[in-house]
């Protein structure tokens, strides 16, 4: 049902009010779910005329977000995000947080009131978890920071929640990230590293799917597990392109995007993947086929997680825009050295080589700025 013209006390108007509640009472409802941001009065205000729990959309997406966390860090994320909505409830519509207690130490003084006495454990342990998701970021940056010294690019998934990234992820991965039919399946952050058909290695990022209208504590509360998305060399916005509503769905993806400081418009490193092209009719498939023909770049490729569809050119088009990353650099390699040349043949493109009479070869080689760096840590050979 859509409301045209919202309560200030119930959203829902009275007459909407006295139906639901003939129907709730018939079918004996225990929970309704409300897809709207409630305010506290509002939320009071209808369990009382409907006799019924009432979740609204933010206290839905929390108690999906609770079943699905997995790891210490995604529970924390998500007790945060939780807190910080509860602490937003506790209003004095509520009688029974309006009854005096007494108490001592950390319980209260004489005659705090049980409302004080909520808020003021709740903000205790929300900075408790700040504090320790705060080390969590900090690993992380360390972790960067490790593969910064031996790099290997980040190649982040992103997308609205249900649009393949799991899936897509196990494929390209090789891995059993838990992937099914279901909002959120995703919560805790994973990485992989994975070889290109070029023999260059990367590391893929999973992430948490995005929803339209994300509650503001919520971005908050995953702020660490977005911060590999903000650090990504490539970003791969995943698209459920079978889906009727996939352009509003991109569009509220770009929005959180944008909340990031990633603008989706002139980021050169986004790259969108239409997922699901095994779900197209052929006339569908065909015309997104056609549409990517026309546009012949590097930013965007139609595939299925499922079957495999278009991975060919999605592996392909990871390792064309890793080769536009490549820098031309001058490199002094002895010549009785043949792993080491062995290994920049392998790795890079070597435009030139002059070998001298002093036993070094002189070689112009293109590489990205990872192989290169793994080329200085494992032979100790530096550019001219």
């Amino acid at each position: 049902m859509k409301v045209t013209r919202p309560s200030p006390s119930t959203l829902l108007g009275g007459g909407l009010v006295e139906r639901l509640t003939a129907t709730i009472e018939e079918q004996e409802i225990t929970v309704v779910i409300v897809d709207h941001a409630l305010s506290p009065i509002q939320q009071r205000n209808l369990e009382r005329a409907l006799k019924a729990k009432v979740i609204d959309r933010t206290g839905l997406i929390l108690e999906i977000f609770g079943a699905r966390a997995r790891t210490r860090e995604g529970q924390l994320q998500v007790e945060l995000a939780a807190l910080t909505y509860q602490r937003s409830r506790l209003v004095r519509s509520w009688t029974h947080l309006e009854r005096q207690r007494g108490g001592f130490g950390f319980l209260g003084g004489p005659g705090e009131s049980q409302l004080e006495l909520d808020r003021r454990l709740i903000g205790d342990r929300i900075l408790k978890i700040k504090r320790e998701l705060e080390d969590v970021r900090r690993t992380r940056g360390l972790h960067r920071k490790a593969r910064e010294r031996v790099p290997y690019p980040v190649v982040a998934l992103v997308g609205y929640t249900n649009a393949g990234k799991s899936t897509l992820f196990n494929r390209l991965a090789g891995a059993t990230v838990f992937a099914q039919d279901m909002l959120f399946a995703t919560l805790d952050p994973t990485m992989r590293a994975i070889e290109l058909p070029s023999g260059r290695k990367l590391i893929l990022s999973d992430t948490v799917g995005f929803i339209s209208e994300l509650p503001t504590q919520l971005v908050a509360a995953f702020r660490a597990t977005l911060e590999e998305v903000e650090a990504a060399d490539i970003i791969l916005h995943v698209r459920d392109i079978a889906h009727p509503d996939s352009e509003a769905q991109c569009l509220d993806v770009n929005a959180v995007l944008g909340d990031l400081g990633i603008d989706p418009a002139s980021d050169p490193r986004l790259v969108e993947v239409l997922n699901k092209a095994d779900l197209l009719d052929p006339i569908s498939r065909g015309a997104a086929e056609a549409q990517l023909r026309r546009n012949r770049d590097d930013h965007a490729c139609l595939v299925s997680a499922r079957t495999g569809l278009g991975f060919d050119a999605l592996t392909n088009l990871l390792d064309r825009r890793m080769t536009a990353a490549r820098s031309v650099v001058t490199l002094a390699v002895p010549l009785g050295d043949g792993a080491a040349l062995a290994w920049l043949y392998h790795r890079g493109e070597v435009l030139d080589r002059q070998d001298g009479d002093d036993g070094m070869a002189q070689l112009a080689v293109a590489l990205d700025a990872a192989d290169l760096a793994r080329f200085e840590h494992r032979y100790d050979y530096h550019p001219r």
